[in-house]
């Protein structure tokens, strides 16, 4: 039996659907890691499971019971499901311990000792053993953070839900967090965690979750998400693309806009001034090849670069009206023509097709 089973979940806030139709079930033992752009539904979806967020439609069930049914004692099945929240949700007017112990002894009819004894063992897990008596606003947030985690393990939950964890941190104290939850997935306690840090998904998760479109836009290990997507989102997603776009309509245009507006690109996303010089000559060239040998009386090019951060690889598409010409192709290279002799020296996986009257050619720098 799943842990959480989830059927046909929507949610929306006024016009804006969030969720469409989403199924998913969690398994025993399985870490869960959800990535995607913001708005996506990440969070919408984790407190939905929680019935924080109330689900316009579908089921939710947790460890067999309908959470989302409503005779439903939802109190009662929450404490087997803990939360991590972005913030950390500790109460101020209590030191740590009475932090860690308020639930466990009110809700679970712990007693004070036992209590005390486990959350001094799981303050020695997480290094905070002598801030015990500290009050919340004098710890750091990393510190707060992990506090908070040992809060969910007081009450032995089957399952703990991440949400962005280390969002709120800074950037300093994001690493003492992330190795807490480390230490949990080594003892294989059923997690789903919503993150921005995808060298900690690819590390920890046993499957990943890509969101987008309202819902699970792709799935899988973490091998086949980071290294082999299949779908496009995904794979801009995870390369971290990021577009140039530029439209010629006239034989004398403004080179010197295109070459402004190249020039802020790179700089927005971190081009080296080498790389950006290159896509300034690509387009330079490749643009008065088409329009020296292809086009005719209406002038109609197309430029899109695709900048991956994560290979730092650049591609080109250009599309051109105009006659069939490929500056590249042996049987038209001229040795004197400057233009393809640049083209061919910097640009590779160079390819040529005509269709409808337009020219369709991709290389990558």
């Amino acid at each position: 039996m799943s842990v959480i089973e989830i059927r046909g979940l929507s949610k929306s806030f006024g016009e804006l659907s969030v969720l469409r139709g989403v199924d998913f079930s969690v398994e025993e033992g399985e870490r869960i890691v959800i990535i995607g752009g913001s708005g996506c539904g990440k969070s919408v979806f984790l407190r939905c499971i929680e019935l924080l967020e109330i689900p316009d439609a579908g089921n939710i069930f947790i460890d067999g019971q309908e959470i989302t049914a409503p005779d439903c004692d939802i109190d009662k099945i929450r404490q087997i499901m803990g939360m991590v929240y972005q913030r950390f949700n500790l109460f101020a007017h209590l030191n740590v311990m009475d932090n860690l112990c308020l639930a466990p002894v009110k809700l679970l009819k712990m007693s004070r000792g036992d209590a005390e004894k486990k959350a001094m063992e799981l303050l020695m897990q997480v290094g905070l053993v002598a801030k015990a008596g500290a009050y919340p606003q004098v710890l750091s947030g990393g510190q707060q953070q992990r506090i908070a985690i040992c809060r969910c393990l007081m009450m032995n939950p089957k399952v703990i839900l991440f949400d962005e964890p280390t969002s709120a941190l800074d950037p300093t104290m994001v690493g003492e967090v992330l190795a807490v939850i480390r230490m949990l997935a080594r003892q294989n306690l059923t997690m789903i965690i919503v993150t921005h840090e995808m060298n900690f998904a690819r590390e920890v998760g046993t499957k990943i979750l890509f969101f987008a479109d309202g819902g699970i836009y792709e799935q899988g290990t973490p091998a086949e998400i980071f290294d082999n997507p299949q779908r496009e989102k995904t794979v801009a997603f995870i390369q971290r693309e990021k577009y140039f776009h530029y439209e010629i309509s006239e034989r004398h245009f403004d080179l010197m806009e295109m070459q402004s507006k190249i020039a802020l690109f790179g700089e927005k996303y971190g081009l080296t001034n080498k790389k950006t010089y290159r896509v300034q000559l690509c387009c330079e060239e490749i643009i008065y090849e088409m329009l020296d040998k292809a086009c005719e009386d209406k002038i109609a090019i197309v430029i899109d670069i695709t900048y991956a951060e994560a290979s730092r690889q650049t591609e080109f598409k250009v599309l051109c009206a105009g006659k069939n010409y490929n500056p590249l192709a042996d049987e038209s290279f001229d040795e004197e023509d400057l233009g393809a002799m640049i083209l061919r020296n910097v640009t590779q996986d160079f390819s040529h097709s005509y269709d409808g009257g337009v020219n369709k050619i991709s290389f990558k720098l």
